[in-house]
């Protein structure tokens, strides 16, 4: 009974990180994901700084969320 109590909470924490760097590189994809869409009316297309925005942007919810999940200690 002990040997499947240690494997499920293996099997958790492992399911914990899988999860956390999921969701790491979700939040850039999402941002990349607009922006590969390229329409017209978008007034970041036409900003100089747009797309360096846009890629501060994903690095920076990239950073925090792996911030987060470092502090909760899913990482």
């Amino acid at each position: 009974m002990q040997r499947m109590t240690g494997a499920s909470y293996a099997q958790n924490e492992d399911l914990k990180k899988i999860s956390a760097w999921a969701a790491i590189f979700f939040a850039p994809s999402l941002i990349g994901t607009v922006y590969g869409m390229n329409f017209e009316h978008m007034p970041e297309l036409g900003w100089t700084l747009g797309y360096p925005l846009a890629l501060t942007a994903m690095a920076l919810a990239a950073v925090v969320l792996y911030v987060v999940f470092k502090r909760i200690r899913w990482l």
